[in-house]
């Protein structure tokens, strides 16, 4: 899907106007939930929040059955990427990275090195493709149990709450 492709073009200006007004954690929700959507379009499946073997969390990261990690960094402002540099340490725990931000984000200040997602609640799209530095295999098989580890535990809080 390019940028161009809907929802954006159906995109009002009313619409972007109140993304813009929004608060950050209201931004970063929608941003997170449209990355889910594609990942799952794109045949991934995902998990937010996913704790990485250095002890970072990730916001959204997704693995598909070829054992391909992508990791997306949500980001709703530009002062919110400028504070923070953190993600430096997450591009070692995938086979891609990227930035997923929302449509009145200025995109073009995220560093060439990353990939670009811009998303809104509903779907997202991509304007620049992560560059792909494949896992090492243990570390690949590390991250794939971990997943499935936390995929597992979340489901079973969902059916019986206190695990």
């Amino acid at each position: 899907m390019n940028i161009s492709s809907p929802p954006f073009v159906a995109t009002t200006r009313s619409r972007r106007a109140a993304q813009v007004r929004a608060a950050p954690a209201v931004v970063t929700a929608a941003v997170t939930r449209g990355v889910a959507r594609w990942f799952e379009d794109t045949g991934f499946a995902s998990l937010t929040e996913f704790k990485l073997g250095n002890g970072r969390r990730a916001d959204v990261v997704g693995l598909n059955a070829k054992g391909t990690i992508l990791m997306v960094e949500v980001k709703s402002t530009p002062e919110d990427f400028r504070g923070d540099a953190k993600w430096l340490e997450y591009v070692p725990y995938c086979d891609g990275f990227s930035f997923a931000v929302p449509p009145h984000f200025p995109w073009q200040i995220l560093p060439a090195t990353c990939g670009v997602v811009i998303a809104d609640a509903h779907s997202a799209a991509v304007v620049r493709e992560a560059p792909r530095h494949p896992l090492h295999a243990s570390r690949r098989k590390a991250l794939t149990l971990r997943f499935a580890l936390a995929a597992g535990q979340r489901l079973g809080s969902i059916v019986d709450p206190r695990f």
